[in-house]
């Protein structure tokens, strides 16, 4: 009984680890394979099943061109190049949990603008996208803690421009959930 319990428990393992190239049966005794060492894929690689990253809290994420992006319990936390940290806060009663809403801060110069902020009030975030004053669109990177806090932050990067662009919220089905117009600065 042992035996047969230990051969389909190899052969599961086998079938749920990697694709097999024979079909084994209990009948014909073979020796289990060495498992398949752990592959580790780039991040940005790995297709996610949530349009949002999962992070540990203090994990600092490379945001790009010389940025820095992590999350507390407390909020979002940014640096440039110049190492200068900025927070935004999601404890200090400025953000309505209760109810779907987008911040947005902005740096920049000539070379390009990084922009930021924090998305709130609801578990279907999908998209957070940016239009400038041209019509030109650009689709944010989303980030969250573990366990559902009912927030996460979204950053980009766009080229520099004379005002702020609009940003909006959209859940995962594409519906609006929340916006900020554009602006001047």
């Amino acid at each position: 009984m042992k035996k047969h319990l230990l051969s389909a428990a190899v052969v599961a393992a086998a079938f749920l680890t990697s694709a097999p190239t024979a079909v084994a049966t209990p009948s014909a005794p073979s020796a289990p394979a060495p498992a398949p060492a752990p592959v580790t894929a780039p991040r940005a690689a790995v297709p996610s099943a949530s349009p949002i990253d999962v992070v540990r809290p203090g994990e600092r994420v490379d945001a790009g061109e010389g940025w820095t992006v992590w999350l507390t319990r407390e909020g979002k936390y940014w640096a440039g190049e110049d190492g200068f940290e900025n927070f935004r806060s999601v404890v200090d009663g400025n953000i309505d949990l209760s109810r779907p809403g987008v911040s947005h801060q902005s740096e920049g110069d000539a070379n390009g603008v990084f922009h930021s902020g924090i998305f709130y009030g609801t578990h279907r975030a999908g998209r957070v996208q940016l239009t400038d004053a041209d019509g030109r669109k650009t689709v944010a990177t989303l980030l969250s803690l573990p366990g559902r806090p009912g927030w996460g932050v979204w950053y980009a990067h766009t080229a520099p421009a004379d005002g702020s662009p609009a940003v909006a919220l959209y859940d995962r089905g594409g519906r609006l959930l929340a916006d900020l117009p554009a602006g001047d600065f």
